[in-house]
């Protein structure tokens, strides 16, 4: 009886060592699952990296494809039209030049407009201009107004600071609370990266190009183009357009950048790929599509703190900034 007692105490021990030995095998394949996931291999962590920046860039072209439609949408009312008529002489006579001006410009505070200096005032850098001024002629703005869309009238808007330094002005405009100003910069943006200019090139010429057919049938050959702007603002034709490029260089203040552009579109906001105002759309050369001109947003930041203190209008204009 008691061997037959110390056979079956055998038989439990090795039973409970062999329960034993596969749990702790269990364990141990565990352990080396767990080690081998969080735990990859070199060639498997370089895989995980490689899936990651694939991700991340993917993500990144996501949102550079939708760039341009997002800031039309969110920025489209804020960025407007301007159109100017302009003359040159000496009193009492027939005056030497008289001209018109197109241009874009957008909002940057309460009251406040950004845009180019030769949009507010058109005589800059004029060479005929400049040629009548010398001998004694004075420049005067006969009519400065902005058209924003939706609106269906234009708005005065009046010079309030120009810069000594750099094509850019600050004017201003009747406050509106429709009218939310783009959220400008505050760090530099490097070549290579995706902008966006939103603007008015060819002015109206543009505009009616792309309106509805009965409209561009009555407008496309009117030579009044403060009459033509009207009608376009009346029916709720006034809409800026979008180019895309990329930046190509920063020199200085100076943006260089291959988005399209033409006359009309000076002025214009230059957006980086966050949405954000990077600077404001100058000139172009002709013949070099990539040699689109930009002022950087940096230039413009005093322009605006000075133009908060001004008050009154007439003693507004200001060439020290």
């Amino acid at each position: 009886m008691r061997a037959f007692v110390n056979k079956l105490r055998d038989r439990q021990v090795r039973w409970q060592w062999l329960v034993a030995s596969v749990f702790g095998t269990g364990l141990l394949g565990s352990a080396i699952f767990l080690a081998a996931r969080y735990n990859p291999r070199p060639e498997e962590a370089r895989l995980q990296r490689q899936v990651q920046q694939l991700s991340s860039q993917l993500q990144q072209l996501r949102q550079e494809q939708s760039m341009p439609a997002m800031v039309l949408t969110h920025y489209r009312n804020s960025i407007c039209y301007i159109y100017g008529v302009y003359h040159v002489g000496f009193p009492n006579q027939r005056p030497g030049l008289r001209a018109r001006i197109s241009g874009t410009g957008f909002v940057v505070s309460d009251g406040l407009l950004a845009t180019n200096r030769h949009v507010a005032e058109p005589w800059y850098e004029d060479p005929e201009a400049d040629a009548l001024i010398r001998r004694g002629a004075t420049p005067e703005l006969e009519k400065l107004v902005a058209f924003f869309p939706g609106a269906p009238l234009p708005v005065n808007i009046t010079p309030i600071v120009l810069s000594a330094n750099t094509d850019l002005a600050v004017l201003r405009v009747p406050q509106n609370k429709q009218l939310s100003p783009l959220p400008l910069s505050d760090s530099p943006t490097p070549p290579g990266d995706l902008v966006t200019v939103i603007g008015y090139p060819m002015g109206v010429a543009g505009m009616v190009a792309k309106s509805p057919p009965a409209v561009y049938d009555r407008l496309a050959y009117r030579h009044d183009d403060i009459g033509a702007a009207n009608e376009l603002a009346a029916l709720s034709l006034i809409r800026p357009s979008a180019t895309v490029g990329h930046l190509g260089d920063v020199v200085g203040d100076k943006l260089i950048y291959d988005a399209p552009t033409a006359h009309g579109g000076s002025g214009g906001p230059v957006f980086n790929s966050r949405g954000e105002v990077i600077g404001i759309n100058a000139a172009y050369m002709d013949g070099f599509s990539g040699g689109t001109l930009g002022v950087s947003v940096q230039a413009l930041q005093p322009l605006i703190d000075a133009a908060k203190k001004k008050h009154e209008p007439k003693s507004n204009l200001s060439q020290g900034y």
